[in-house]
């Protein structure tokens, strides 16, 4: 029973650092799409504008962290309650390393596919966004967004994706059992 609870621990710290990374690398690549999308947008929305933390690639960063902790302590509880009750340890290991690189490949390609989605339809739609008014490029702001938006369905579907693959593995490994 300890090893499975230490295991459950090391799974959601795992995903929590998964989800950081993705998030830093993530926001640093909406910036290259959108400065516009966080100097007046996601700096306000997270109070670092006036508090000074650094340069804008480190706010950037900053921003990513805090926008994917806590999707990783989901993503991770979730993986490491089904990984857990997996037959052995070496099973858990298969499992879960499995859905989490679902979840990431998912989160990563629905994220490009935001920003296509932002170029080639939101951008030519005529209609009154609530977006800032000064923008300078509007069309990188609204596709910047869309990365932001679509990589959390990614996430999510993902999520479904790894669940179903891990639930997968489990009802064969029993079967093999029997």
């Amino acid at each position: 029973m300890a090893k499975k609870v230490g295991l459950f621990i090391l799974i959601v710290i795992i995903s929590i650092i998964l989800a950081l990374i993705y998030g830093i690398l993530h926001n640093q690549a909406s910036y290259n799409i959108s400065e516009e999308y966080f100097t007046k947008f996601k700096f306000d929305q997270f109070g670092l504008w006036e508090n000074g933390y650094g340069d804008e690639r480190l706010k950037v960063s900053y921003v990513g962290v805090l926008s994917t902790w806590w999707l990783g302590l989901i993503i991770g509880i979730i993986n490491g309650l089904i990984g857990i009750n997996q037959q052995t340890i070496k099973l858990t290991i298969k499992a879960v390393a499995g859905a989490t690189f679902r979840i990431l490949i998912s989160a990563f390609l629905f994220g490009f596919l935001g920003v296509a989605v932002g170029y080639i339809t939101l951008s030519k739609l005529h209609i009154d966004w609530n977006i800032p008014s000064d923008l300078v490029d509007p069309s990188s702001f609204l596709a910047a967004g869309t990365m932001h938006t679509f990589g959390y369905i990614g996430a999510i579907i993902g999520t479904i994706y790894g669940i179903k693959y891990q639930l997968k593995i489990k009802k064969a490994s029993s079967q093999l059992r029997v």
